[in-house]
């Protein structure tokens, strides 16, 4: 009897370590599942924290753009419509746009805007005089991964150095933006630059390079202005 009763206690004994194994089990498996959810859960606010302030600090550099390129274009010497602003003189017109890019610039380095600000604080360094400073900074500009803001750069760069008689680096740049386009330097832009820079320097190839634009881009504003181009060619009427 006692034998009996030993095997029926052993009995229970198993399947209380069954059960106990199998609730640790499940267990086991809901305190992963809590961790993993957990962690979902904190990526996703991350991510979620990381783009909003991502938005929020293209939001506030878009607005120091706008703030910046109503200095750009501002009027000089004439009154201001409402709600513009205007300058007395070219330089200080320039002077007070390159301080406000450069704040964007440096505010907001990361952003679509800062990287724009960047270029035209450039512009602006070249607006005043600063022949050297500017080009210096659109050469980094040209450097850097930003394509679109390396082509502006690399245009600017070329139409800088048709300006100081470095002619032969002029037409490096131009080539190379030909070669590889983007969507704000197109291949049709740096087209008709060359052939401006050969308008003089040589008409021939000058010529040859307005008809193949003409050829590419038919009925376009670039093949009008080719059009005209082509009649101040010395020889032309």
């Amino acid at each position: 009897m006692a034998q009996h009763i030993s095997r029926r206690e052993l009995k229970k004994d198993e399947v209380r370590d069954t059960l106990a194994h199998g609730a640790e089990a499940v267990l086991s498996h809901q305190q992963s599942t809590i961790y993993i959810v957990l962690v979902a859960v904190i990526v996703a606010l991350g991510v979620y924290a990381w783009r909003t302030h991502t938005e929020q600090q293209e939001t506030r550099a878009a607005s120091a753009f706008t703030t910046a390129m109503n200095a750009f274009q501002a009027p000089v010497g004439a009154p201001a419509a409402p709600g513009q602003i205007s300058y007395p003189d070219a330089s200080k017109k320039f002077t007070d746009a390159e301080h406000k890019f450069a704040d964007v610039a440096s505010k907001y380095p990361r952003t679509r805007s800062g990287r724009l600000a960047d270029y035209y604080e450039a512009l602006s360094l070249e607006k005043i005089g600063k022949s050297e400073d500017a080009k210096k900074s659109l050469q980094r500009i040209a450097s850097s991964r930003d394509e679109e803001a390396g082509a502006l750069a690399k245009f600017e760069l070329a139409k800088l150095d048709d300006a100081t008689g470095q002619s032969d680096q002029a037409i490096k740049l131009y080539r190379e933006l030909i070669d590889e386009p983007s969507v704000l330097v197109p291949k049709s832009v740096a087209m008709l630059a060359l052939a401006e820079h050969y308008i003089q320097k040589d008409p021939t190839q000058a010529a040859k390079i307005l008809a193949q634009i003409k050829s590419e881009y038919p009925d376009t504003p670039i093949a009008e202005q080719a059009d005209q181009d082509l009649s101040l060619l010395p020889g032309k009427s």
